[in-house]
């Protein structure tokens, strides 16, 4: 892995951590929530993941970006569905998320080994 991915998994994991140690029962059950959301029912993950990432574009938050981004390598995303789903969140989104698409870009390369 490259060291924007280890950069990024690396804190997530220690805030997380650290978050945890405190928290109450209702952050405990959103985070709960999150992971249960993104498991397979009607939709599979891997369209859950794009539909995670689109969201995320379009609400310009790096770090759910990168989340998602990760978790649609995991389910196997290729890179002609990636480019779909970068389109999409481009459109929906505005110009307003081209900033975020070449990080996202960036990162997807990095998963892919580009």
């Amino acid at each position: 892995m490259g060291q924007l991915i280890n950069d990024f998994e690396a804190y997530r994991t220690k805030m997380n951590d650290r978050i945890m140690e405190t928290a109450n029962t209702n952050i405990k059950r959103f985070f709960a929530l999150d992971t249960t959301t993104y498991a397979d029912g009607a939709l599979d993950v891997k369209t859950k993941e794009m539909l995670g990432l689109v969201a995320s574009m379009v609400l310009r938050c790096d770090d759910c970006i990168k989340y998602h981004l990760g978790k649609c390598h995991e389910a196997g995303v290729k890179h002609d569905e990636m480019n779909e789903v970068f389109m999409i969140a481009n459109l929906v989104g505005g110009s307003i998320v081209i900033p975020h698409y070449r990080r996202a870009v960036e990162y997807w390369d990095e998963l892919s080994g580009l």
